[in-house]
């Protein structure tokens, strides 16, 4: 049986996680993107997450969805659609109920990307409703991932710039950490049958696939 919750001092003794495949920051539609949409499609399972950059400020106006993220299980990419806009391929992709798509407190990440362009989501999987059902009360991936997994994650670079020039190195780690899955064929199965083990499938499901978005 797992843990309700963990404190930081817990958290702070385990050792990090990244993502270890391939990244891609795609900004503009052609053949990085081409290609980018044809892995996706291939995929029966992917990670999805969002950034956007940070307020600091009651009086600053919010911003838009700056980033998209989309992963297999060796290959990240990070659209940047606060650049290139919310192309209707990503759209399909999004609305395809085919496609899995294994994410965290997805429902504001859905609605910041409608407003971009208006597409209706399907294939939706939300990793925070299956942990509370089995007793797990911290709902952020951080915790989450000690909890379960034990090991923890970076957070330093969720309240950089995401509208910045060119993202850093150190960014796209956590972008790409954020959104990215390990085993999509163990997902699949996970997902289609995680109601008949369900303690099973949450430890399963994430060790498949990492998506960190919840605070």
């Amino acid at each position: 049986m797992y843990k309700e919750s963990i404190t930081p001092d817990e958290i702070q003794k385990l050792e990090y996680t990244s993502f270890p495949g391939k990244i891609y920051v795609i900004d503009s539609v052609g053949a990085e993107f081409n290609r980018a949409i044809a892995y996706l499609r291939s995929q029966k399972v992917i990670g999805f997450d969002t950034e956007t950059r940070p307020c600091f400020s009651a009086n600053q106006p919010r911003y838009g969805v700056a980033l998209l993220q989309l992963s297999g299980p060796e290959k990240a990419f990070l659209f940047r659609v606060n650049k290139m806009g919310m192309h209707k391929r990503l759209c399909s992709i999004l609305a395809d109920e085919k496609i899995v798509k294994v994410g965290a407190a997805i429902h504001d990440d859905i609605r910041g990307l409608q407003k971009l362009n208006d597409f209706k989501a399907g294939g939706f999987v939300d990793l925070q409703r299956i942990v509370w059902e089995w007793g797990i009360r911290d709902k952020s991936v951080k915790k989450m991932a000690a909890i379960i997994m034990g090991f923890r994650i970076s957070k330093t670079q969720q309240l950089s710039n995401w509208e910045a020039p060119e993202l850093s190195q150190a960014q796209q780690m956590y972008a790409a950490t954020m959104c990215s899955s390990q085993t999509s064929k163990a997902i699949l199965k996970i997902v289609q049958h995680w109601a008949k083990s369900p303690m099973q499938a949450v430890q399963n499901i994430l060790w498949a696939v990492t998506l960190w978005h919840w605070q």
